[in-house]
């Protein structure tokens, strides 16, 4: 049993974490760090995850740097037999994904194909990679999924279906893998606070970017988006020895939107 001296800390563990190079990804790799673990951080953008991994050894932490696009089979198979030949692997987090916008008529079939790509595809890849080297000693699965995965919103057709998905393939993950003491849940946030959210707010609105992060910001209920601090925070827990009654659920961290909105 877990004491109050070792609460939510991941000593002797090893996590992979896939879109590490920036945005929540980051703050998870860098919230694991500092709880003990050793950290491969996955990324399809090298400088970014490279500058990751040198974050968390500057900081007297462990981490290597991997680059990856998940959304490819191969890649993704050959990426996670290089963290097998470094050691064992305790923990899968599965946060690389993208956005698109617009409804069913002004979705392309590229479009659609590229999200499908990366959020499902690729958390697919990942998990199916990571499988083996999870079920030699039991571990925990975190898949990024969002509330658009439960909620009706405006113009993200694609976006909605490709998160809808992550949640269906944790919950069957969950149940097919019990007896290896393998956990898989995932967490769904509302807007949070990104490099992202900037430069979209930038390309689309320059001259209007208070404005319209004010605008985005009221949609939920406690008024403001979330940091990615707090979704890793979220992650840690999950993936902690605190959570080890916890599998297939989704966990919403959204200031009240889904429960309270309206």
């Amino acid at each position: 049993m877990a004491t109050h001296a070792n609460s939510f800390h991941l000593e002797g563990k090893v996590a992979a974490i896939t879109g590490a190079g920036s945005g929540i990804g980051h703050a998870i790799a860098l919230r694991f760090a500092r709880a003990g673990a050793v950290i491969r951080a996955i990324d399809i953008d090298h400088p970014s995850t490279v500058a990751t991994a040198k974050e968390i050894s500057g900081a007297g932490a462990k981490a290597t740097s991997h680059v990856c696009d998940v959304g490819n089979h191969t890649e993704t198979k050959e990426v996670f037999r290089q963290i097998a030949q470094l050691g064992s692997l305790d923990i899968l987090v599965n946060n690389a994904g993208i956005s698109n916008i617009g409804k069913l008529e002004t979705t392309s079939e590229s479009d659609f194909d590229r999200v499908y790509r990366v959020n499902v595809k690729g958390i697919y890849n990942c998990m199916r990679a990571a499988i083996e080297l999870l079920k030699a000693n039991g571990g925990a699965i975190v898949n990024m999924a969002s509330i658009a995965g439960t909620v009706g919103l405006a113009d993200r057709f694609a976006y909605s279906m490709s998160k809808g998905a992550v949640i269906a393939m944790t919950y069957s993950v969950a149940r097919d893998y019990l007896q290896y003491k393998i956990r898989c849940n995932c967490i769904s946030p509302a807007r949070v606070h990104t490099p992202f959210v900037d430069d979209y707010l930038a390309k689309n609105y320059p001259g209007r970017e208070k404005e319209m992060f004010d605008n985005l910001s009221a949609t939920a209920p406690m008024g403001r988006m979330g940091y990615p601090s707090e979704v890793a925070d979220l992650a840690l827990f999950l993936c902690s020895d605190e959570a080890a009654f916890i599998t297939g659920s989704n966990y919403p961290i959204d200031g009240g939107f889904l429960n309270l909105h309206g």
